[in-house]
């Protein structure tokens, strides 16, 4: 299997997490890309499995290093992700998957264009956009969850329908409206690129 890096957004609600927790059971060449993080651990939250748990402090000289692929602020909390280890994976002829956000992705998706060809982060790249079946169904299944506030959930479609205007910038988009199909198309998109097919 060819060393993928995949990356993979999702407006929340769209099903991203549960369609990336099967491929992980379905791919042992797939591995999870942690993400680092200055916020504090929630409960049940494990340093160096949910995130890399950091003072603001080291995140800025790693920035300063230029050791991030991509990273973010997000309400007083820097978020990021090493190089290093997706480098290291690849070489191990590992996959990667990073789950991101959109702008994430474009930060990620403009690092590997500057990238020379050869690059192994560049040979590997595919990113993959997932919509939900319609903004009804999305807001549906938020409410279904019964974990949001109404004003969160009026915030997540609000947010959702930005995601969705850059879905486009996507190498490829799968639309979960059935767990299954959509998987089994996700699969087939790894395959073909991980020249399997």
């Amino acid at each position: 299997m060819k060393p993928l890096f995949i990356v993979m957004s999702a407006p929340s609600g769209a099903g991203k997490t549960t369609l990336c927790d099967l491929l992980l059971q379905n791919y042992p060449e797939i591995c999870y890309s942690v993400s680092c993080t200055t916020r504090e651990p929630r409960i049940n939250e494990e340093d160096g499995i949910d995130y890399h748990f950091m003072d603001q402090s080291r995140f800025k000289q790693m920035l300063k290093e230029d050791l991030f692929l991509e990273h973010a602020l997000v309400h007083d909390n820097y978020y990021g992700t090493l190089k290093a280890p997706i480098y290291q994976a690849l070489a191990e002829n590992q996959c990667v998957l990073l789950d991101i956000d959109v702008a994430g992705a474009r930060q990620v998706r403009k690092h590997v264009r500057s990238l020379p060809p050869g690059n192994p982060l560049k040979e590997g790249f595919i990113d993959i956009f997932i919509n939900p079946p319609s903004l009804q169904e999305l807001t549906a299944r938020l409410e279904r969850r019964s974990t949001d506030s109404p004003q969160t959930i009026e915030k997540r479609i609000k947010n959702a329908k930005e995601e969705l205007s850059h879905a486009g910038e996507y190498m490829f988009q799968v639309t979960n409206d059935d767990l299954d199909a959509a998987f089994r198309r996700l699969c087939d998109i790894i395959n073909v690129n991980a020249g399997l097919i």
